[in-house]
């Protein structure tokens, strides 16, 4: 574990350089805008260890698959989200030396993410070898009010000399992913275009032919004069550099305003006039202009998202860190975008969709964002519905099945572990259930016609396919999967799959009648597009539902994880020698599989889902058996046992497992930061204090709060948005203070209470006995 970033509420802050930190700190001080994003990268050059990486949503490679053998239904390439032109560049020469901080003595080294306005900014002092001292500060925002427009200023002073400073500003498209499977450079040039006013660089990506056009404005500022530049170019590379006599105690100031296009928004043809028109707009705008907009932006974005913790500046860091990395990765703009692990801080995952989305970002989404930011995110799943298809089909299922990919960029398989590939197949239940928390957060049924329906036809078609019927066990029963628990592959009825299956088959049916009652005609389209057999089809899937089988272990009184759970040998976790863990690191995977430990929560996930269908005394058994037999060596695991253990009153462990989650990367808690942030679990922390600590549910179109607040705090609050209500939520040790912004009447419940809560300000006072 790490402990080197300052405790500070609104801000990320290192002090001091340390390069062998700097590939961490490239991760956590990335920033994006959801439409682009980079990696902390220094502008000037630098020969240490780095991770250099600009990334453009969307816009991706299908790399090999860098596998020996294929097997019929196997993906053929792994997506990759690319390494995009290096548009911050900067070489800078004191007296022809490089300014290099691997090689220069650094000192007063400062690099501060301000989460409240999306700011980059660093400062340091520099000696050279040849003994000469510069001073620089910078800073660098990718803009959220403008999502295709990119700026950074730049400071260079000489502390103790007079000379020439000679300075590059460039970008850079040859570039290449770390991640490349066979170390290829996937871009290609288009063409490079210079005028007195900008540099132009538009570049290909071999096979998927996507179009990215960088443009830049550099302005080089001497003693408030603005110098003139001479223009350098090379194969994909468009610059300006200049030579500036300067004095001891002056400061040369570079600004550079940047616009990124892609052919997804713009015809090919069209992107250089555009990059034109867009950056000339940027520039006469100015740097500080932009800088405006970019924190009136982002204070918008906290009005609908902060959380404030009081009494616990390290926690209150910790959640604003995670909400402002997930405000920066997705912004619901555009359905075809989806939510990478990694975000725009590194390649690990490829950048592609997971089932994170569903299961646990979409919560997020809905209660920090206008209600379309979420619907966008399952919009993007409808739109690959025949993708799905068609995924299905090469593995053999029909007559419109589908089985959505484990990970994708457009919908189709683009995974490259056969274990996951083939047997992670609980994906298609999350998907099925995200529809359901979106609409019951929501109430917009409508989506169900317009959308949803469609979607959980497929699934249903899925999984009525996918199970078989066992005459021994006289159930249905599901072969040769692997559940959450990727610590276990290719066994047989993982108790959350065949729970989700029999879920969704039952919830198909129970859509079907909404969108038949609320848009009859809606309804008979859906019918004849999927050449739905109602009777015979609903017959069908509620005959699976009804006669599912799941693992159940009389003794414990738990379900069990899979057929043959208890035939492990059972050593918890508590008995681990330390040396042995992380596991994943230490012991092989033969070893692993035939263990009884957990990677995350894989029953204890099916509880989280479906919590109203079992009892407190349940929950308390499963969670105690599962909880102390799972090492969390997956960063979506803390946060589910976080809020189940909220649930069960256990308020040690619920902090305890926040604590794990909420400070992941800021602390490298897994020794992997430097490969990218964790960011659909950042949307996990966000569900541990809303949905943990504060006990917030929907029931029945109403909003629930069963709250605690965790000893270490003095109160927390947080705002969501409500079918179309702006509240905010205020909980100390005894109360719950809501404000509700609206004109309209709410009914929330607390402590099982109702109250009515009009517009304005009111207060709910509890004590033990209402608890």
């Amino acid at each position: 574990m790490k402990n080197y970033i300052k405790a500070d509420e609104w801000n990320i802050i290192e002090d001091g350089f340390d390069p062998h930190l700097n590939k961490i700190s490239e991760s956590l001080f990335s920033i994006g805008n959801g439409r682009m994003g980079q990696r902390a990268n220094f502008e000037e050059a630098y020969s240490g260890e780095t991770l250099q990486g600009n990334y453009v949503a969307g816009v991706y490679y299908p790399d090999k698959t860098r596998v020996g053998w294929w097997k019929n239904g196997y993906p053929e390439y792994f997506a990759k989200v690319l390494n995009a032109a290096n548009w911050i560049g900067l070489d800078i020469k004191v007296d022809d030396e490089v300014l290099d901080l691997n090689v220069c003595r650094v000192s007063a080294f400062k690099r501060v993410l301000n989460m409240k306005e999306g700011t980059l900014s660093r400062s340091f002092t520099a000696e050279l070898k040849n003994g000469k001292v510069v001073r620089v500060e910078a800073m660098r925002f990718c803009s959220i009010a403008d999502d295709e427009l990119a700026a950074l200023h730049y400071c260079i002073s000489p502390v103790n000399f007079e000379g020439i400073i000679t300075i590059t500003s460039f970008i850079d498209g040859d570039v290449k992913n770390q991640d490349a499977n066979y170390d290829e450079k996937f871009w290609n040039e288009v063409k490079q275009q210079q005028d007195s006013n900008a540099d132009y660089l538009v570049l290909r990506t071999k096979k998927t032919e996507f179009d990215v056009c960088t443009a830049g404005k550099s302005i080089v500022l001497y003693n408030g004069k603005e110098l003139s530049l001479d223009v350098v170019t090379k194969d994909k590379y468009v610059g300006r550099t200049v030579n500036v006599q300067i004095k001891k105690g002056d400061s040369v100031n570079i600004y550079k305003i940047v616009t990124t296009l892609s052919s997804q928004n713009y015809e090919k043809g069209q992107l250089l006039a555009v990059a034109e028109l867009k950056l000339g707009k940027a520039v006469n705008k100015g740097f500080y202009k932009l800088l405006k907009e970019q924190v009136l932006a982002w204070t918008v974005k906290w009005e609908e998202s902060d959380i404030i913790i009081n009494g616990d500046v390290a926690a209150q860091q910790a959640i604003r860190f995670n909400i402002f990395q997930l405000n920066q990765t997705y912004t619901g703009k555009d359905a075809r975008l989806n939510i990478g692990p990694k975000g725009f801080t590194g390649e690990k995952y490829g950048g592609s969709t997971y089932w994170d989305t569903e299961a646990y970002c979409i919560p997020f989404y809905l209660s920090t964002a206008p209600e379309e930011v979420a619907k966008n995110l399952l919009v993007y799943r409808y739109k690959q519905l025949d993708k799905a298809i068609e995924n299905g089909a090469k593995l053999g299922f029909i007559d419109g099945a589908a089985l959505y990919p484990m990970v994708t960029m457009n919908g189709e398989e683009c995974h490259n572990e056969w274990e996951i590939t083939f047997e992670e197949i609980h994906r298609n239940g999350a998907i099925a259930f995200a529809i359901f928390n979106y609409i019951r957060y929501t109430g917009d049924e409508s989506y169900l016609a317009q959308y949803g329906l469609e979607v959980l036809i497929g699934v249903a078609r899925f999984w009525k396919q996918r199970v078989n019927w066992s005459a021994d066990k006289n159930k249905f029963v599901m072969l040769g999967v692997t559940g959450p628990n990727e610590y276990e592959n290719n066994i047989n009825n993982n108790w959350y799959t065949n729970k989700l299956a029999a879920w969704c088959l039952r919830y198909t049916i129970e859509a079907s009648s909404v969108v038949k009652q609320i848009a009859p005609k809606e309804y008979k389209k859906i019918v004849a597009k999927t050449r739905l057999e109602e009777e015979k089809e609903f017959s069908d899937w509620t005959a699976v539902a009804d006669q599912m089988y799941y693992p159940y272990d009389a003794k414990a009184d738990v379900f069990l994880q899979q057929d043959g759970f208890m035939d492990k040998e059972q050593i918890l976790v508590k008995d681990l020698p330390a040396e042995d863990r992380p596991l994943n690191q230490k012991w092989s995977w033969d070893r692993i599989l035939r263990s009884c430990y957990i990677k995350q929560a894989d029953v204890l996930q099916g509880m989280y889902f479906f919590e109203d269908d079992y009892d407190l005394e349940t929950l308390r058994k499963n969670f105690n058996f599962y909880e102390s037999r799972t090492v969390h060596e997956s960063s979506l695991s803390p946060c589910v046992h976080s809020i189940l253990a909220a649930k069960l009153n256990d308020e040690e462990k619920a902090y305890e497992f926040y604590l794990r989650t909420a400070r992941l990367d800021l602390d490298d808690y897994n020794n992997d930061t430097e490969d990218g942030l964790h960011i659909t679990s950042m949307a996990g922390t966000w569900m541990s204090i809303v949905e943990g600590f504060a006990g917030m549910r929907v029931r029945n179109g109403q909003l629930v709060f069963n709250p605690f607040v965790p000893k270490a705090w003095n109160y927390f609050s947080f705002s969501i948005g409500f079918r179309g209500v702006q509240l905010k939520v205020k909980i100390t040790a005894d109360q719950v203070r809501i404000i509700n912004g609206s004109n309209q009447i709410l009914e929330i419940t607390i402590f099982n209470q109702s109250y009515t809560f009009p517009s304005g300000e009111k207060a709910i006072t509890y004590n033990e006995q209402l608890v």
